[in-house]
């Protein structure tokens, strides 16, 4: 950015950073005339340039985290983070393995606090794969309607109960590739039973930790595979249970999905990529 402001230019990107009374508008009013006549074309496409990028505080951010690697971004998440939750409760409701494994097989496209409301209901009857399997597939479906999807979930719930007491004894698998065999028990599910079920080190990727990764430039953002390599390499194997509910938690209260406000999504404003900065209300 600096490389082009030479000559009375500077004193323009100098004065439109300064802290003078001027909104940017006047700022650049006052020296319309100047930049242009002095400056040319290159100077007018500069100024227009700041202009869109609305604040100057937008602009010194961005030139701050230019200067970052990965690594020290990783290090400033984990730090901000740490200051925001130091406790991060798994917010879907369980009491064990095969409750929470339940859970967040029903999170699929639907809500924590939806889900929260139903389990109880599910599991006042059923808690366990003993009970789950003693409920026909109907009966478990007319319960977890609310959470969406609920033909392909009851079958998936009543199916893996099944599975897990006659090939595991009727506890939940503590194997990554054990659990993904299970109906309707994708890569992430497993993960988050892994983590937070039986505390082995496992980075889940949802939407709001693909999107925040993405927007701080610490992934390609090609996918949600891509993203959670990217994640493991850079944070602390350590970290990463607590991590990715921190994550989660900082999408949900500061950086959402559609218009992320500057004056809240303080993250993204010091290492987001210029287009998570311009994307900013």
């Amino acid at each position: 950015y600096t490389s082009v402001f030479t000559g009375h230019n500077s004193y323009y990107f100098l004065f439109s950073l300064s802290p003078l009374p001027f909104s940017s508008i006047e700022k650049r009013t006052l020296f319309s005339s100047w930049d242009l006549i002095s400056l040319g074309t290159q100077a007018a496409f500069y100024c227009c340039t700041f202009s869109y990028l609305k604040t100057a505080g937008i602009i010194y951010s961005h030139l701050d985290s230019l200067n970052m690697t990965k690594k020290e971004k990783a290090h400033y998440v984990l730090t901000e983070l740490d200051k925001i939750y130091p406790d991060t409760p798994v917010p879907l409701d369980h009491t064990d393995a095969y409750t929470l494994l339940i859970a967040v097989l029903l999170s699929a496209q639907c809500t924590d606090e939806r889900v929260n409301k139903i389990t109880p209901l599910l599991f006042a009857k059923a808690s366990n794969p003993t009970d789950m399997i003693k409920l026909s597939i109907e009966e478990i479906q007319a319960i977890i309607r609310p959470c969406g999807l609920s033909p392909k979930k009851a079958f998936a719930i009543w199916t893996l109960s099944n599975m897990i007491l006659d090939e595991h004894g009727g506890e939940v698998p503590v194997s990554f590739e054990k659990l993904e065999e299970l109906p309707g028990v994708g890569h992430k599910t497993a993960s988050v039973v892994m983590s937070q079920a039986f505390g082995h080190p496992a980075f889940p990727v949802d939407t709001h930790i693909h999107r925040l990764l993405t927007r701080w430039g610490l992934t390609s953002g090609k996918n949600v595979v891509q993203t959670e390599k990217d994640a493991k390499k850079l944070f602390p194997r350590d970290s990463w249970n607590k991590l990715h509910l921190q994550i989660i938690f900082y999408g949900r209260s500061h950086s959402p999905a559609r218009s992320p406000k500057k004056e809240i999504d303080y993250i993204t404003m010091h290492i987001g990529t210029k287009k998570a900065l311009l994307e900013l209300k």
